[in-house]
């Protein structure tokens, strides 16, 4: 007896989009994940080569004393996933029931608010546009707005200066006549370039398509790992929306992909996709 051999299940991945295509993550692990999952499924191979990790502040007696005065607030705004974690982890170390945040209303970015969600809490916002500029744009809707109180829970940047996103976010929330309160949450710091010789070897080498960048942060790190910028010209440049392409620009990258979509990592995957398939054309 004969059989035929089938195909079937080679065709799809060699059709899809970026089928063989090296392409550098840098996100921090819990982000880069999620957006690895995204790139394969358009055919992508990433590769994770996180240039930041995130971890526990060395002090917590900022941050303590604005938790045991949540009531206080109008307001919360969270402008990452990270400093949702990091918040509901250290009211949990401080033994605050959830209840404590009854007076305050929230503000979360894209699909960070379902983050919220999975602790319980309501979200009053979700800015039609997925930045911290989004959420001021949404605050400014509501009135008598000015005097209210806000809360910024912001990531401490260790070794690098701090890119101008958040810094930006609050003269746009001062800019309301809020009262803006900005306390560390967590700890954002560079990785050392020596965990990674396979990988800037591949860069080096040409053997990787593209660099993925989330936030201006991880450019930073990026760049601290770099010796020339020709060890990376050869790559195309992919940033997770205007904001993370401003700092990519503003660092000297020349930036060839920025998603337009940047609510999900989704349409981080997807933008990438279309330049490469464009690129065939």
């Amino acid at each position: 007896m004969h059989y035929r051999r089938s195909t079937k299940l080679l065709t799809p991945s060699i059709q899809l989009p970026l089928y063989g295509k090296r392409i550098i993550v840098t996100a921090p692990r819990n982000y880069a994940a999620r957006l690895s999952e995204q790139l394969i499924n358009q055919g992508g191979l990433p590769i994770l080569m996180p240039t930041i990790e995130t971890c526990l502040l060395d002090n917590f007696t900022e941050l303590d004393v604005v938790l045991q005065q949540l009531k206080t607030f109008d307001w919360i705004a969270f402008t990452s996933r990270n400093g949702i974690d990091a918040f509901f982890q250290r009211l949990e170390a401080l033994e605050l029931n959830h209840s404590i945040l009854t007076n305050c209303q929230l503000c979360a970015i894209g699909k960070d608010s379902e983050r919220l969600a999975d602790f319980g809490v309501k979200v009053d916002i979700i800015p039609k546009q997925s930045s911290p500029d989004g959420i001021v744009a949404e605050l400014a809707k509501i009135p008598n707005i000015a005097d209210q109180t806000v809360l910024v829970p912001v990531p401490e940047v260790v070794g690098v200066p701090e890119p101008d996103v958040i810094p930006n976010f609050v003269v746009g929330l001062e800019s309301l006549g809020v009262k803006v309160t900005r306390v560390p949450i967590y700890k954002t710091q560079c990785l050392d370039k020596a965990l990674y010789e396979v990988e800037l070897s591949l860069i080096q080498q040409g053997k990787i398509q593209a660099i993925a960048f989330s936030s201006a942060v991880e450019i930073l790190g990026f760049l601290q790992m770099m010796s020339s910028k020709s060890d990376y010209e050869q790559c195309a440049i992919a940033c997770f929306g205007p904001y993370t392409a401003a700092n990519a620009q503003q660092l000297g990258l020349n930036v060839s992909i920025v998603a337009q979509d940047y609510s999900s990592f989704a349409g981080f995957a997807e933008a990438i996709s279309d330049f490469f398939q464009s690129a065939v054309r």
